[in-house]
């Protein structure tokens, strides 16, 4: 691509990359609203704190780890991994799928200890249920679904890098962003082990919230995951005719009230009813034309992913982008749960109950109420416990008329 060319194209994606991102920042949470001064002590007791302190900071400093393994790895292997390319005879194509696999592979092998540590740790204090071979085992199969999800990108891109050359990124990110929206839609259909609510007061109060928020009932499904493990969860998942909400059966168990398991509900309705899924695919756009354009021009000294050499490469930095990003699409994430806890708010006006269900998350699912900022940046899709439990206390104030000092 020619330097005015390139201008061009750079100011062309800036401006839509501005105009997208003034559509999707907005809210419904007041630009105004202020959080009262509570602590970490009106969240949960010393001794709980301490517990989820200690909890979350093994699971932390383990990510950390398999992080920087995961990294040095595939350095290693975008340096010496062309090689292995010279010695197939499967084609191009075939051989940058061989690639791609035998890449994941070694991941896979140097990611096991990481795991086995993080399922010893929850083991310890009974947040798991799961036994190690059983762990290992699912870890195994897994691997399949990520075997076909990178022959499947690998062939696209090396397909259009057939034509377009280093150009494929043109195309390449229209496919991936195609199939970000295909598996949006029909992730509800790959969630096993899912019953229908046979809660009938949920079951109304899901068709209740649906209304109030302004949009069709959405099913709720109740994922049974309690032989794995004891943490309470909830999510919405996909788009238009394919939404549904899954509530895990450990928010059920007698733990939480009804109406602590009714603020998760309206909760998770508010992602759909906000759109928020529709807005993560913009959001996965808006990193996806620069990311394709990035592997493109990094592949370019291998002759881009029109040979099979290249890919090693192209794994490298396509890991390093996903983790540059990551404190960005925190951000993003933890915008829409807030929204998505004030919606909440507003639909079952009850911050009591709301209080109420994020402290005790923070007992049950061993959550750090308040964990360290640089934590919060890396890892957290979600406000912190803290935040939560302030945010239901301004609306409360708000709805009350009060202000605190």
């Amino acid at each position: 691509m020619r330097r005015a060319e390139r201008a061009a194209a750079l100011l062309a994606f800036a401006v839509g990359a501005g105009a997208a991102v003034w559509a999707l920042w907005p809210t419904d949470v007041p630009d105004d609203l202020e959080l009262p001064p509570l602590g970490q002590a009106d969240v949960a007791s010393a001794a709980h704190i301490r517990e989820a302190e200690r909890f979350e900071t093994f699971l932390r400093w383990d990510y950390v780890l398999a992080e920087v393994v995961v990294l040095l790895v595939l350095a290693l292997y975008a340096w010496r991994g062309h090689r292995l390319a010279r010695e197939s005879a499967a084609g191009r194509i075939g051989t940058g799928m061989l690639l791609g696999m035998l890449g994941l592979g070694i991941l896979w092998i140097t990611q096991i200890p990481f795991g086995l540590a993080e399922i010893w740790w929850a083991r310890r204090y009974d947040a798991a249920e799961v036994g190690y071979l059983e762990w290992l085992l699912g870890y195994w199969l897994g691997l399949a679904g990520q075997f076909g999800f990178i022959c499947l990108a690998l062939a696209i891109v090396m397909g259009f890098a057939q034509v377009l050359r280093d150009r494929w990124w043109v195309a390449g990110a229209p496919a991936f962003i195609a199939l970000y929206v295909v598996f949006a839609w029909s992730l509800p259909w790959l969630i096993p082990d899912d019953r229908p609510v046979d809660d009938p007061a949920l079951a109304a109060a899901a068709q209740r919230y649906a209304r109030e928020q302004g949009t069709d009932p959405i099913p709720v499904r109740i994922e049974d995951v309690s032989a794995y493990t004891d943490s309470p969860n909830a999510f919405a998942a996909g788009m238009d005719a394919s939404r549904k909400i899954f509530i895990w059966d450990t928010l059920l168990d007698g733990r939480f009230t009804d109406d602590e398991v009714h603020v998760v509900l309206a909760h998770e309705i508010a992602h759909h009813s906000r759109e928020h899924i529709w807005k993560s695919v913009g959001w996965y756009a808006l990193f996806a034309v620069p990311g394709t354009f990035l592997i493109a021009l990094a592949t370019r000294r291998r002759g881009t992913l029109r040979e099979a050499q290249a890919v090693p490469v192209a794994l490298f930095v396509f890991v390093a982008l996903n983790l540059a990003a990551q404190p960005i699409l925190n951000v993003v994430g933890r915008r829409m749960e807030a929204e998505a806890d004030w919606v909440a708010l507003e639909t079952t006006d009850d911050p009591t109950a709301a209080r109420g269900l994020f402290e005790q998350f923070t007992v049950v699912a061993l959550a750090d109420p308040s964990p360290p900022r640089w934590s919060t940046l890396l890892f957290d899709t979600h406000p912190t416990m803290l935040d939560r439990v302030r945010m239901a206390e301004a609306w409360r104030e708000r709805s009350e008329g009060r202000s605190h000092p």
